[in-house]
């Protein structure tokens, strides 16, 4: 990664949320829960379905890679915002920003890049049933992911390359609680025109790529379970797919609402608030979204919980003999 040669800038001073002490300490036990809550969720998940067999097919693998790449990009993100809470310095390397900018940027293109890979595998599995197993097939499923990683990361390396090629002369307050692309391009000392410009090209290009390629599909299943006769046949049809399109709605909804609105149209404020429910919220709620709507993961969670009663039991019951 090449550096701006009239950099003066070695370290940048994130300005967060508020400088008061008494809100520092809310906002820290809130964004604590949610990071918590994440961590559980997402690894739970992966946990899930990686220890059970029956989830071992392509529609559970996007799924398991959905929760780890938004474990990725809220872990960029998160640990960085408490610690800025729990000290009064809130500076971060220049070498840091970059890096945090860097992995942010690589799991959130992969993200969209597989929520439109599951779009096709629903598809797929609603309008050719029949040749589900030869379309989505082992190879396909490894290549449909690879191609969304190298997306992400390809993504990544231009935006964070061509942002950190500019100078930065000071200052050196990054309005934002996090390194993201359009807070730096404001603090250049370079014209950012090109910057400006190549990221609506790219983030234009990954959204609608992939959110046509969304829409496309849901206009087939749409088109096949309206064929359906059973009523109860389109309420199943329909049911696997209500849970990707409520984290697609979420997920583009900020994003685009963030990256591909005028400029003069925004503000610190929204800027924020909207960022923190796409870096935190949304990798929070993924897991539950994917859980409470889904029967198989519902019905796994319930015998897992029984198992740890059951173990529960058995060892109180144990302790207790013991002691009397």
């Amino acid at each position: 990664m090449t550096w701006g040669n009239d950099t003066t800038v070695t370290e940048f001073i994130l300005a967060g949320f508020t400088d008061h002490p008494e809100r520092q300490v809310v906002l820290f036990l809130i964004f604590l829960v949610i990071y918590v809550l994440t961590l559980l969720g997402n690894l739970g998940m992966i946990g899930l379905i990686w220890r059970d067999s029956r989830f071992h097919t392509p529609m559970y693998l996007w799924l398991s890679n959905l929760s780890l790449v938004d474990l990725g990009y809220s872990s960029s993100i998160a640990p960085r915002v408490l610690v800025s809470f729990s000290r009064e310095s809130k500076a971060i390397s220049y070498a840091g920003c970059a890096a945090q900018l860097y992995f942010f940027a690589a799991f959130a293109t992969t993200e969209s890049f597989l929520l439109a890979v599951m779009a096709y595998d629903r598809y797929v599995a609603i309008c050719n049933p029949l040749l589900y197993r030869l379309i989505i097939s082992k190879r396909s499923c490894i290549w449909l992911l690879a191609s969304s990683y190298i997306a992400g990361v390809a993504n990544a390396t231009m935006l964070t390359s061509c942002t950190f090629q500019l100078s930065f002369c000071g200052p050196n307050v990054i309005d934002h609680y996090f390194c993201d692309v359009l807070p730096l391009l404001r603090l250049s000392c370079t014209d950012t025109h090109t910057n400006e410009m190549l990221l609506s090209i790219f983030a234009g290009s990954i959204q609608l790529t992939t959110i046509l390629i969304i829409l496309f599909s849901y206009l087939y299943i749409t088109a096949a379970i309206l064929r359906i006769r059973s009523s109860e046949g389109r309420h199943k049809a329909f049911s696997t797919c209500a849970s990707h399109l409520t984290a697609v709605a979420i997920f583009y909804g900020t994003t685009f609402f963030t990256y591909l609105r005028p400029s003069s149209t925004s503000s610190l404020e929204q800027d924020q608030v909207i960022s923190v429910f796409y870096t935190m919220v949304i990798p929070m709620l993924n897991p539950l979204i994917y859980s409470l709507r889904n029967k198989e993961v519902k019905d796994a969670l319930g015998r897992i919980v029984t198992d740890i009663a059951t173990l529960g039991s058995i060892f109180g019951t144990i302790i207790l003999n013991f002691i009397i």
